[in-house]
């Protein structure tokens, strides 16, 4: 599968190999649509198991977005990861997988990653009024937790 996909899109793969009997693959985020939808149709991958992001503030592409897929017919999962720089968006998955509705909208709340197309794009962990996205590494929940305790429940935070 692997050395089709590779022949297919060439070094819009940028890595490919196995890890503890999972394959993965970094790709380019120019091709992850469309990618994720072929893993879909033509290698079976019927199921999004869970869309998660990982923050390094560190790197120019501050952010890993990674989907985690599984095959029913297969009985196999992988792992797809692309990186992407801050404020840079991705297109939604939700129209290849159902299940990528909520999933898309966790990484949103706590990591800021817009998705392109999703049809209900906010908030699904924390309050509407919310600031920040709690997961990235430079954030400071401490402060932020306080201030929305004060505002919303007139006391003060118990942190």
């Amino acid at each position: 599968m692997v050395t089709r996909l590779k022949q297919q899109y060439g070094s819009g793969i940028r890595e490919a190999s196995t890890y503890l009997g999972q394959a993965y693959m970094v790709v380019e985020s120019s091709i992850i649509y469309e990618l994720l939808q072929v893993l879909r149709d033509q290698e079976e991958f019927d199921y999004c198991v869970d869309v998660t992001a990982l923050h390094y503030p560190q790197r120019e592409k501050q952010f890993d977005v990674i989907w985690i897929l599984y095959s029913f017919p297969r009985n196999e999962r992988i792992r797809v990861k692309t990186m992407i720089a801050d404020g840079e968006s991705l297109p939604s998955s939700t129209a290849i997988w159902g299940t990528a509705n909520w999933l898309e909208r966790e990484v949103f709340d706590m990591f800021g990653i817009k998705f392109d197309g999703h049809p209900d794009l906010k908030r699904i962990l924390l309050p509407d009024g919310w600031k920040g996205h709690p997961l990235r590494k430079d954030y400071g929940i401490i402060q932020q937790d306080n201030e929305w305790v004060q505002i919303n429940l007139g006391i003060e935070s118990g942190q």
